[in-house]
């Protein structure tokens, strides 16, 4: 047998498995690298996040990515050279953070990595009959698996919109095996470049699961932070803190198809990007607006249509405690907007249950990689919610 294959079944059969959890978002700030120590699998999984580090990502690497983000024509002998080239940074960048936490690569039995998106394109965008839902993650996993020497579990959405789904939300499988609880219903709000929600009933029937994107989150904020202010983000919301709210470019901004599509959706930079907000600014006439008033218009936007998603998705009847996490739980007037439009649920983070928010998503990457070892699908008996695990498995060697 193929030596890397005895390894493998050795590492399933493992009480404890070591992970490297890989995220970067759509904000492009970086390199999320969680490593895990991962007992159980399914409801009895149980994470130690041993460390956890984020590797900004440099003006040079942004503007590589950039020349193929969310951009329907690319010169595709660039994609695919950069394809390589990002999963050998990462790559290394794993090195460098295990030789600083004093960890050899031979105490790690697998890295999961989620890629860099470069374009989502679920069938709601695209409208071709002909084809289904597609996404592009790169960072090849081949190329990660040699530069560490490591067995590398890479690709996630793929699976995923092959089993029927839309590629995302993935946080769903993650979410549902960590943070489940009997007697009390749980609301798992990410508010990363797009925000998503998973909602965890206290009853454990998975049939009540839900998850969904619901919109912006930061990508408009860090946006037209960079383009008006030459600042990455809006800390501590400074900016859109000096700005009022306009309410004629609000309503603008709320009028498109993905608000009123059928949940689960999904969606990304390609529709919620610069271009979208200049026509809404058009149809509002609001081309002359401060640039602070921007700021407050696109944060209060994120804030109303993550309220909007869950009172549509959820009966107004649930009580729900909500636990936050991504960049945008950073944000006091995103937090601020939305808890005062959902009075009965407390927002808190998921640093309560165990986990630093900040870390969450590659925490989640490795938890699906140990399912794709030692799991088994969970059938939520819903459309876009396949049962599946996920991953393609690259060997180093």
């Amino acid at each position: 047998m193929n030596k890397n294959l005895c390894r493998l079944f050795s590492i399933a059969e493992k009480q404890t498995r070591h992970i490297v959890g890989l995220m970067s978002g759509t904000s492009l700030d970086g390199l999320d690298i969680a490593l895990c120590a991962i007992e159980g699998n399914g409801l009895n999984t149980k994470v130690n996040l041993k460390q956890f580090a984020t590797i900004p990502y440099s003006k040079d690497v942004k503007e590589k990515i950039k020349k193929v983000f969310a951009k329907e024509k690319v010169d595709f002998g660039y994609l695919i050279l950069l394809n390589g080239w990002i999963g050998k940074l990462h790559g290394r960048w794993i090195k460098e953070c295990l030789n600083n936490w004093n960890v050899g690569a031979e105490e790690v039995d697998i890295i999961a990595s989620h890629g860099q998106t470069v374009f989502h394109y679920p069938k709601i965008f695209h409208g071709e009959e002909e084809f289904g839902d597609a996404t592009l993650q790169i960072g090849d996993g081949d190329h990660i698996a040699v530069e560490t020497g490591i067995i590398t579990i890479s690709d996630f959405r793929q699976k995923h919109i092959a089993a029927g789904g839309e590629g995302a939300p993935l946080a769903l499988y993650g979410d549902y095996y960590l943070f489940s609880k009997h007697g009390e219903n749980r609301v798992l709000l990410n508010m990363g470049g797009i925000s998503n929600f998973t909602y965890l009933p206290g009853s454990l029937n998975v049939t009540e699961v839900m998850v969904t994107d619901t919109g912006p989150g930061n990508t408009l904020l860090d946006a037209f932070a960079r383009q008006l202010f030459k600042k990455d983000f809006d800390e501590d919301a400074s900016l859109a803190s000096l700005g009022k709210v306009n309410d004629g470019l609000l309503r603008a901004l709320k009028e498109n198809s993905f608000f009123t599509a059928p949940f689960p959706k999904t969606t990304g930079p390609e529709l919620f990007n610069k271009s979208y907000v200049e026509t809404a600014q058009q149809l509002s006439s609001t081309t002359d607006l401060l640039p602070y008033d921007i700021m407050a218009t696109l944060t209060r936007f994120s804030a109303d249509t993550i309220v909007d998603a869950l009172q549509k998705a959820l009966n107004k009847n649930t009580e729900y405690k909500i636990y936050a996490s991504g960049g945008g739980a950073h944000n006091p007037l995103l937090v601020k907007w939305i808890q005062e439009q959902l009075p009965g649920s407390e927002i808190r983070t998921t640093n309560e249950l165990g986990i630093n928010g900040d870390a969450k998503e590659a925490v989640l990457f490795a938890v699906l990689a140990n399912e794709t070892v030692i799991g088994a699908p969970v059938n939520f008996e819903r459309k876009g919610m396949p049962a599946i695990t996920m991953g393609k498995i690259s060997f180093p060697f």
